[in-house]
């Protein structure tokens, strides 16, 4: 759920949870079926990477706006969208963390054999990168937050 002080970090290992809950078990019904959609390859960090970089630096701009720094100015719009980003970005990467998550679980028993040793490297980076991912959201998000304007009630007194 967001809440008026948006995203909390609840929710995130909530969705991760689920989300591993889920992977795991269609990996079970499906006779491992999802196997093939495991992380192959050290390349598909940077995407995750670059999503990072670039939703922190819009959340960056966004605060230099907010403290009268920044210049070109940005329009109110734009962090409207900048926040709506973080948020998106802080619930895809925790999704990507419990998926990668799920499948690292799935490698654990067969943890002798050297070449599965090597993909839970590989899937743990992946973990880490979504991670980053989620984080860059939360940091965005934060700030963008602005503060709530005072109540009626507040400038009647």
């Amino acid at each position: 759920m967001v809440t008026s002080r948006g995203i909390r970090p609840m929710l995130l290992l909530v969705v991760a949870a689920v989300t591993s809950i889920l992977t795991v078990l269609a990996a079970r019904l499906t006779g491992e079926a999802t196997a093939a959609l495991s992380p192959r390859q050290w390349a598909g960090i940077l995407p995750l990477a670059l999503m990072a970089v670039v939703v922190t630096l819009a959340g960056i701009m966004v605060a230099r706006w907010r403290s009268g720094r920044a210049t070109p100015r940005i329009s109110p719009l734009w962090a409207a969208r900048t926040l709506v980003l973080g948020q998106a970005s802080a619930l895809t990467g925790a999704a990507l963390v419990g998926w990668y998550a799920a499948h690292g679980l799935l490698l654990l028993p067969d943890l002798d054999v050297d070449s599965q040793k090597a993909r839970l490297w590989l899937v743990g980076a992946h973990v880490v990168a979504a991670g980053a991912v989620s984080v860059a959201g939360m940091i965005t998000q934060r700030r963008c937050r602005i503060d709530e304007p005072p109540s009626s009630q507040d400038l009647t007194s």
